[in-house]
Formats: C-alpha cells, structure tokens, sequence
C-alpha cells in the first residue's frame, strides 16, 4: 500500500505519503489564496522527500470538506485525475475526521470547528478521535454555544471564538498524515472508504446576479 493524501479544505495544502504502516514523507503550507498553486508542487515535494514515483502510489486519500467551494475542488479535481490518470481508487474522507484523528482533547467528547468565513463555523462532535456523532454542519458560534458548552474543541474555528469555544486546542489546520493514517486504518480494518464527494454545505459566494439580462447576438 502507498498512500498518496492530500487536503485543500482549509488554508493549510497539505500533503503527505503512506505506506500502510507510517507517514514517510509530508508536507503543508498555510495560505488561503494559494490553493492551486501550491498543490501540485507539494505533491512533487512528497515524492522526491519519499524517493518514489507517483506511478508506484496504490491509492489517493483526500478531504471532502466541510470547507469553501473553490479551495475544496481544487484537491477534489486534483484527486479525481490522479485516480483517472493512474487507474487506482480515489478514497474520501471528512476533513474534520482527520483533525479529530490528529487531536489528543482526553476522555470524553469533543468538538473540531473549521473557520467556513462569514462569522461562522464547519463543526461537528466526536465521541473520541475516531467516532464521529452525527454530520457536520455550518453555524455561527453564537447559535451553537449550548450544543457545545463545557467541551474541549479543536481547530481554527474554535481558535476564533473563544468566547463559545474557551478549551480551544490544537491542531490548527488538518494535515494530509492524519488523513492518510486514518485511511490506512480503515482500510486495513476492511471498512470501505466514501466515494470523493465534497461537502460544500452551502451554496457557492459567487452567484449569477438576479435578474440577469442575457444579450445575444442577432
């Protein structure tokens, strides 16, 4: 098995390799507005730190989301042609399933809250680093204080708003290793990962303006 994961569903563009066992080669950048630009490059940077080629890679790991349109579809359509390209399997994982897989909050539930913009947060509970309960959702922190009251939490979103999110810890961002360890694991268990599919959770900032003209040419 040889991993290759990678994350465009927040500002950090993450990426990493594994090999079914361990994380052998990463790396992540922060920067909001970089996305494209910064992907493919990091993809060469992991391979050449690994010493392998991107044909020897079994399989693709990437984050669904929750998380902006044009960030999300930058790792999803980069995924997607990897996997057409190189004829294996495009696997998908919640982006905040793999900070609650890199998060260490203690005993008990917990909370990981992404930065959606807007004054408002991706967020969703786990039972333990492992388990999520219930789907993400998009919210401000204001709306949600008393369904997350007294919890530890992790993220950027949580980092934002100490005022509903007081225990706000780290990992910051997620990282494509914890991505990709979470997919070796559930892999090896048998379990079969979701197909690629974003999870936008709310419509696009770019619209089409209402009441739009349309002219053609006579």
């Amino acid at each position: 098995m040889l991993l290759l994961a990678l994350d465009t569903a927040t500002p950090a563009v993450t990426v990493a390799l594994h090999d079914g066992r361990d994380v052998v080669a990463s790396f992540s950048q922060v920067d909001a507005r970089r996305h494209g630009e910064l992907l493919l490059p990091a993809v060469d940077r992991v391979l050449a730190d690994a010493g392998v080629k991107l044909d020897a890679v079994t399989g693709i790991v990437v984050g669904t989301g929750p998380g902006p349109y044009t960030g999300l579809r930058v790792g999803l359509m980069t995924a997607d042609t990897f996997g057409l390209a190189l004829g294996i399997p495009v696997h998908g994982i919640c982006t905040l399933d793999g900070l609650a897989y890199a998060a260490d909050p203690g005993a008990g539930p917990f909370v990981v809250a992404t930065d959606a913009r807007r004054k408002e947060v991706y967020w969703a509970r786990y039972e333990n680093s492992r388990t999520r309960t219930g789907e993400p959702a998009v919210d401000r922190p204001a709306d949600i204080a008393e369904q997350v009251k007294g919890l530890p939490a992790v993220g950027a979103g949580a980092l934002l708003y100490p005022g509903t999110f007081p225990d706000a810890r780290e990992p910051e961002y997620v990282s494509a290793g914890a991505l990709a360890s979470l997919a070796a694991e559930r892999i090896g268990a048998g379990e079969e990962l979701p197909a690629p599919r974003p999870l936008y959770l709310r419509r696009p900032d770019a619209q089409v303006p209402k009441n739009y003209k349309v002219v053609t040419p006579k």
